[in-house]
């Protein structure tokens, strides 16, 4: 609680005065971070998407990037030419006069490594080059004429696009080549003949304004992010029904199940056919001999006949297997190098020496620990008894090779008389599974019995029946469809995201192959795998809760308007390709005369005009537009609907704990389907909400800083390392040396991070030192509100606020109010008229300046300073020289 004294009185007019406020703290919580910027959230993705302000070179692959390199090079049905994008610009920056042109004059070379550093022309500072991480005094280049350094040139400003009823928008410029080939009719090799390049006009792109809004035909709107479902695996188990569904961010699903009759199958689309159909197609996939997207349809078809992929192989993939040796009337298990094996819990028939020791005694169980010395000792093959083969499955077929008769087939069950037959003609080597004793179960051989299909052929041939019904399969069409469902990234992108939800499901190192879009045959085994071993061991194999903020992510601005994009860049695409069809001399032709930029210009007015998630300003009051900015909706394209939502996609999860408020939902039909994101919240560059949180040491909470400048000391920029070693760093310098400069910093978890850890709350009662005071203290472990020991704390809450959004978060005394009263209070905020002379509130939390500063509502100097003139247009400022 804050609480303002205002000495107040009346002046001769009646009117009241005050004096300036004091506030007086009454907290007793001490909260170390920094509450982020509240519109960051939007400011931050509409930059991603455009890169603006970066020359070609710098930008990433995101945004306005990606689309463009995802599209481009689009070809001609002949192959006789090629349209390629080079590289876009955003507006035109130029100085006042128009001397200087381009971002580059807004470069300049690192002193250290040369490196290219950018430069902000009205906030000349130290510039930390990021290649070498030295510190670079810059001064934007000023232009010679009228001394202006180059900048942004709007048609219109802010105010005069609200005045005429116009777009605050700056054009869109791509720079596209045309490459024309000639090509021989008798080699088919195509020679370049020429190449022409241009700068295509791509029509206008609304700015987003510094407040986080957009001005459409003169009015204010605001882009509402979506919360969705994000790519990746998932799975689902209830009884006797498992199923794995894996999602990318655009395509074909493909889900696997199985129920009580015990067959796998694979749905591809709203198609269903049995998995092992599917699983033994993707064998054409596993180990390609050549590049099948480069050969011709004859040699293609040839490859494809060939292949073969037998029940073994995949067995093998999913089963446990162990090769038998007979030797005189004996049988051998040999022993793997390394991996699993069903040797442990077998009896060994005879004594396993090591010179004099006994490793395993005859009759003795093979434990884990004697397999690792045998291992270690080079024992080849152990002799163990008959008896250990009770349901075992043979892997391939036993066959006698002097009468060719075969004794056992693969797939089937080697029984005591089988294996009787098999010593006493002494059929050398053979494979065995186990799968009632295998945690992935007996599945995939109940699929396979019912399967008749054994080539990989028959199985493409099989699915394209499936998908498409009717039309004759030939073996190149049938590839064809299967690789441009999974294995093409214009058609398939299971995207960055999907990537690396798939990494941690799968155990995976988190960021391993992040770039790689596509999915690969052996992660489709993956899938299955994990999926078949659900019902044996759900504690490590367990289900997916949809729920979990884990599971779902923001699709902020840039990334709403970058999938517009896309759809209005695959209609141009169409239209281009058309054009280069009928176009009789390419040679003559320039890239304007192929491209039609209005498909594109068309997708991003329809977003802006008309799209659910674009709506007009909430302007009520300063509260009121924060909100909407950091509003939250389930809805949307590619979202829920209010009819189809349920209970628990509304409710209220443990993961919303710190990231999205469990208080300001509207009242009424989309009740939970629209939230607000905490105070503390921000949105990590995969689209997940973190939450930060301080750090716990032995009962001991240590406050990190970031580094923002080493000064004379010998730290560096950048990194984060405990306050108390940057300050014993500062006390070492020599008067007058620069000490180095910080800022707080927390540690932000995503949802599955978070539960990993015991996480105490914010009110736990801490010493001077930062230790904690008593023994046991209220904390949080995979959202259950636990009682943990001090020393069992691994991170700790940076403030109560964290819980709650920026309109609750000004409710004095929340902790007192019914939740539902609570929400009727945040909801009614909103609504409030505002004073024409504004004052502070006698009550306050402490929230009410940051909402102020960071709305828009109020004007901010960018630097310290005498406000030396006020009138009706201007405040001049005069800034202290530092």
């Amino acid at each position: 609680m804050i609480v303002n004294p205002l000495q107040t009185n009346t002046n001769g007019l009646g009117r009241r005065t005050s004096r300036a406020p004091e506030r007086v703290d009454f907290s007793k919580i001490y909260t170390s971070a920094r509450i982020p910027n509240l519109i960051e959230v939007q400011r931050e993705s509409y930059n991603r998407f455009l890169q603006m302000d970066l020359i070609p070179e710098e930008r990433d692959m995101v945004g306005l990037q990606t689309v463009f390199q995802s599209i481009f090079p689009v070809s001609d049905f002949r192959e006789t030419a090629m349209l390629e994008f080079v590289e876009y610009q955003i507006g035109n920056w130029q100085c006042k006069c128009g001397n200087l042109e381009g971002l580059e004059h807004l470069r300049t070379n690192c002193k250290n490594c040369s490196a290219k550093i950018k430069v902000d022309p009205f906030n000349p500072a130290e510039v930390l080059c990021n290649n070498c991480g030295t510190f670079n005094v810059v001064r934007p280049k000023l232009c010679t004429n009228c001394g202006e350094p180059v900048g942004l040139k709007h048609k219109h400003d802010q105010q005069e696009c609200q005045e005429r009823g116009t777009s605050y928008s700056v054009p869109l410029k791509v720079r596209i080549r045309l490459t024309v080939y000639d090509k021989d009719p008798e080699t088919n090799v195509s020679t370049i003949r020429d190449i022409k390049e241009e700068d295509v006009f791509f029509g206008e792109i609304p700015l987003m304004t510094d407040n986080g809004t957009f001005i459409i035909n003169g009015t204010e709107r605001v882009i509402v992010s979506q919360l969705h479902r994000s790519p990746g695996v998932f799975y689902k188990g209830d009884r006797d029904t498992y199923l794995a569904k894996i999602i990318p961010y655009r395509g074909s699903w493909v889900e696997f199940e199985y129920d009580q009759k015990g067959i796998l199958h694979a749905r591809l689309g709203k198609r269903k056919i049995l998995a092992t159909i599917f699983l033994r197609a993707l064998g054409l996939w596993l180990n390609p001999q050549i590049d099948m997207k480069t050969v011709s349809d004859n040699i293609l078809e040839e490859v494809v006949k060939n292949a073969e992929f037998s029940n073994a192989e995949i067995l093998r993939r999913f089963y446990v297997t162990d090769e038998i040796t007979v030797e005189k009337g004996k049988l051998f298990v040999k022993i793997k190098e390394d991996g699993e094996t069903n040797l442990k819990g077998m009896r060994a028939e005879e004594d396993i020496k090591d010179k004099k020791e006994v490793i395993v005694s005859s009759g003795k169980k093979i434990t884990a620990s004697a397999l690792k010395e045998l291992r270690k000792l080079g024992v080849e093959k152990v002799e163990v008894s008959a008896a250990d083969f009770e349901n075992a499955m043979a892997l391939d077929d036993v066959v006698n090779t002097e009468t060719g008769e075969v004794i056992l087939e693969a797939n089937s069950e080697l029984t005591a008389a089988k294996l009787q037959q098999i010593v006493e003609e002494g059929l050398g080597n053979f494979s065995v599974f186990f799968p009632e004793n295998d945690v992935v179960g007996n599945i995939i051989l109940q699929t396979l019995k019912k399967d008749a299909i054994t080539k990989p052929v028959d199985a493409l041939l099989e699915i394209y029946r499936k998908m498409r019904p009717g039309d004759p399969p030939t073996v190149p069409t049938a590839y064809r469809l299967l690789e441009g469902m999974f294995f093409d990234a214009r058609r398939f992108d299971l995207s960055r995201v999907g990537r690396l939800k798939f990494n941690i499901k799968m155990g995976r190192p988190e960021r391993e192959d992040l770039n790689n879009s596509l999915l690969k045959a052996p992660d489709f085994y993956e899938v299955v795998n994990y999926l078949l071993r659900m019902k044996k061991d759900s504690e490590h194999y367990g289900q997916d809760d949809i729920d979990h903020l884990g599971n779902r992510r923001v699709r902020a601005v840039g990334e709403l308007l970058e999938n517009q994009f896309r759809i209005g860049l695959e209609r141009m695409e169409r239209a281009i390709k058309e054009k280069m069809s009928i176009q009789q001399d390419m040679f003559t032709t320039m890239p304007r005369d192929l491209v039609n930029a209005k498909p594109v210009t068309a997708a991003v007015r329809e977003f802006f005009g008309s799209s659910q998630l674009s709506q007009f300003m909430d302007q009520t009051n300063p509260l009121s537009e924060i909100t909407h900015k950091r509003r939250l909706s389930a809805l949307g394209p590619g979202g829920l609907s209010r009819e189809r939502a349920g209970f628990e996609v509304r409710d209220v999860h443990p993961t919303h704990y710190g990231r999205i408020c469990p208080i300001e939902t509207p009242e009424g039909p989309n009740i939970g389907l629209i939230s607000s994101l905490s105070c503390f919240a921000r949105i990590n560059e995969f689209g997940f909400i973190e939450s930060p949180y301080r750090k716990v040491e032995n009962g001991r909470v240590i406050e990190y800083a970031k580094i923002i400048n080493g000064g004379d000391t010998n730290l560096k920029p950048r990194i984060h390392i405990p306050l108390e070693e940057i300050e014993a760093a500062n006390k070492k310098l020599k008067k007058g040396q620069r000490e180095a400069e910080f800022e707080p910093f927390p540690f932000y978890l995503t949802a599955w991070e978070e539960d990993k850890y015991i996480i105490g709350q914010a009110n736990i009662e801490l010493d001077e030192k930062g230790n904690f005071v008593n023994e046991r203290n209220a904390a949080r472990n995979k959202g259950e509100f636990i009682t943990a020991d001090r020393d069992e704390i691994e991170y700790m809450d940076v403030s109560p606020k964290q819980l709650v959004s920026v309109a609750a978060s000004l409710v004095p005394f929340l902790e007192n109010d019914d939740a539902n009263r609570a929400l009727m209070g945040a909801n009614m905020q909103r609504q409030s008229v505002p004073l024409l002379r504004a004052e502070s509130p006698y009550v306050g939390t402490g929230m009410e300046a940051v909402a102020a500063r960071d709305s828009g509502a109020v004007v901010i100097a960018k630097r310290d300073g005498v406000v030396d003139y006020v009138d009706s247009e201007r405040i001049i400022v005069k800034a202290d020289h530092q």
